[in-house]
């Protein structure tokens, strides 16, 4: 398909090298795509910033402890309380964001309430806090180690990656609860009989609404990640692109995601927040911005999409949702939701969101800055994302 418009990112690169990129976030680009047009916009334009923060629970961090005198090949391993997964390497680890502390006192009077995990661990190692470190071993020759107790920092830590298998959904469900009784899930608080409706991403300000086809999105892309810099692994784990699309083609369900990781020792702590939901247990809230180059007036009229024109399904969390039924009260709009009401079932129902927006566009203005200050280029995708629907439109 030809395009009037038609740039690469190491033109736009140069640009950036020169200071004379032009850079927007998303919010901006709304404005820029309806009052001059997308060929216009992608003529003047040349990154789009996105950003989204919300408790993203496919997350966590890869660790080497550091070897002891005598070595030990760790079985058994917790920070803080929390087990962390051993069967690596003798002391490599990993720990998931929603991996419970075994000794909660109050799980032991509310089962399933949780007031630290695996995410309040992360987050309390990049604010550089000290957490308790514990190993056990069976031994062996070479590994004669049998218990290990340390307190370790972040900076005492030889390797600390941050690898989240799943990230930045494009997309996500609107939950009701159309149940008699109050339920508690990971979508938070939800009332009986529809009393609240709760939403999960940023939606005008969301990397991937920005390019839904991934046209500038793949393998090594280079991305704001809880604070510093990260890359883009693969596809993010239940990654599906087989989901219904509105005429403009942005997905109305849970579609693509991302496999991100990142340096954790080069991140900050308002951007990897531990968080307990409620009913549902432990998460962490994720700071992810992915730069959008417009390379042509297809990328800018995507990038361009206001909350208007980006929808998502509404879903019964009370019978549905856990029972595995597929079915849908309707469609509603990012604009409808961030109004706080929406109108389904022939009734007003009062909007929560689980995102924030403000701290997404603080990480577009964040991602933005570092561009135009030569902080930041951008990354070729070296390789596409497998198995999907997409690559017709590429």
């Amino acid at each position: 398909m030809g395009y009037k418009i038609c740039k690469s990112i190491d033109e736009i690169n140069e640009k950036i090298r020169r200071g004379e990129a032009v850079v927007v976030t998303a919010e901006e680009m709304v404005n820029i795509v309806k009052e001059n047009g997308p060929e216009e916009a992608a003529a003047g334009v040349d990154v789009v910033t996105t950003g989204t923060f919300a408790p993203m629970c496919s997350s966590g961090v890869f660790i080497n402890f550091g070897h002891s005198v005598p070595a030990i090949k760790a079985h058994r391993v917790w920070l803080n309380g929390v087990p962390a997964y051993a069967g690596i390497a003798a002391v490599d680890i990993y720990l998931g964001a929603t991996e419970p502390t075994e000794d909660d006192p109050l799980n032991k009077v509310y089962p399933g309430e949780f007031r630290y995990g695996g995410g309040h661990v992360i987050h309390d190692l990049v604010a550089g806090k000290t957490i308790l470190l514990k190993a056990k071993a069976y031994g062996t020759h070479c590994y004669p180690r049998k218990y290990l107790e340390k307190e370790v920092t972040l900076k005492d830590l030889p390797y600390a990656l941050l690898c989240n298998p799943r990230n930045a959904y494009q997309n996500y469900n609107c939950a009701i609860n159309l149940s008699d009784k109050t339920i508690y899930t990971y979508m938070g608080v939800l009332r009986p009989r529809a009393a609240n409706a709760n939403y999960a991403t940023a939606g005008q300000l969301s990397p991937l609404f920005k390019d839904p086809y991934l046209k500038t999105i793949g393998v090594g892309t280079r991305i704001f990640l809880g604070g510093g810099i990260g890359y883009v692994a693969w596809a993010g784990t239940q990654c599906n692109f087989k989901v219904p699309r509105t005429e403009k083609g942005l997905p109305m369900a849970p579609g693509a995601t991302l496999m991100v990781y990142g340096d954790l020792k080069q991140m900050k702590p308002e951007w990897l927040v531990g968080v307990s939901i409620l009913g549902y247990g432990c998460s962490l809230a994720v700071g992810v911005g992915v730069p959008i180059p417009i390379l042509n007036e297809e990328i800018a009229a995507f990038a361009g999409t206001p909350d208007e024109e980006i929808f998502t399904q509404v879903v019964d969390y009370g019978y549905d949702y856990p029972n595995g039924v597929k079915r849908s009260y309707g469609t509603v709009s990012y604009a409808e939701l961030k109004s706080g009401k929406i109108k389904i079932l022939d009734k007003e129902i009062p909007t929560v969101p689980l995102s924030s927006y403000v701290r997404a566009r603080q990480i577009a203005e964040i991602l933005k800055s570092w561009i135009k200050d030569k902080k930041f280029l951008l990354s070729e995708p070296q390789a596409p994302f497998p198995s999907t629907e997409l690559y017709p439109f590429r």
